[in-house]
């Protein structure tokens, strides 16, 4: 069987992108704080994971905001904060089923912004589609499940493509395909991290992708669409950015380590 995944992988420039995002990805793991309180740091790096992904989602909040306000009133922050408290309960059932993780974290991501008939089902041609990085109109629903039956049995397959490829082909998919119409980007996000954390690359989910994102924000949309247009450079230059902001997510992660260093 081909494994596509893995010819992806072999795209110019992917494994020197995917390089440096592990070896930052290390460095952090190799974090003498972490034998002590990587729970911790786990959980400051979620905190910090659901306001950048609140942010690319249109939301305007800081992280003193989410220290200091129990109940936030903006569904956008309320659904991100939900999903990235679930997040590691999914880890098990992601690699078996796809599909049933991504329903439920449209569920968790939607639950205060649309009816609850419409949670965890794929959108009808006539529902709309938030748009918020400007991608235009998204595929059709029959498109969207055909990809999104592909993408589960990619998902459910072995393959040789490490695990950032696999994570950056998911985030790329689900956001090109937007399959529920509201908190596509959280869902997306979010699963570009349980897939790290699924497939060994950051087992305790140190790392918030969604921070180098946000930290990347000028290059996202632009490395989204070129995903879309889907040439053989877009794919490289999207995967060449998810690298990036992998790298980019260790490093804040490393700034946690220290700072807890500190006092």
């Amino acid at each position: 069987m081909t494994d596509a995944l893995a010819q992806i992988a072999n795209l110019p420039g992917v494994a020197d992108a995917v390089a440096d995002a592990r070896s930052a990805v290390d460095r952090l793991l190799g974090h003498r704080i972490l034998r002590r309180r990587s729970a911790e740091v786990s959980t400051e790096s979620a905190l910090r994971g659901a306001r950048a992904s609140a942010v690319l989602e249109g939301a305007s909040v800081t992280l003193e905001d989410l220290r200091t306000t129990e109940n936030p009133t903006d569904p956008v922050v309320q659904g991100a904060l939900r999903v990235s408290a679930e997040l590691g309960t999914l880890t098990e059932t992601w690699r078996q089923a796809p599909r049933q993780v991504l329903a439920r974290l449209h569920v968790l991501a939607a639950a205060d912004a649309v009816d609850s008939a419409d949670l965890g089902r794929p959108r009808p041609g006539d529902r709309p589609v938030k748009d918020v990085l400007g991608l235009g109109d998204p595929p059709s629903p029959a498109e969207v499940a055909a990809r999104l039956d592909a993408l589960s049995g990619l998902l459910t397959q072995p393959t040789k493509a490490p695990a950032l490829v696999v994570a950056a082909i998911v985030h790329g998919e689900l956001l090109t395909l937007r399959p529920f119409g509201w908190g596509d980007g959280i869902i997306a996000r979010a699963a570009q991290r349980i897939t790290l954390v699924a497939r060994g690359l950051d087992p305790k989910s140190l790392v918030a992708p969604e921070v180098g994102h946000a930290e990347l924000a000028d290059d996202y949309a632009e490395a989204l669409r070129a995903y879309a247009s889907g040439t053989s450079e877009g794919v490289a230059q999207w995967l060449a950015h998810c690298s990036a902001a992998v790298a980019a997510a260790a490093r804040d992660s490393q700034a946690i380590c220290e700072a807890f260093m500190r006092g």
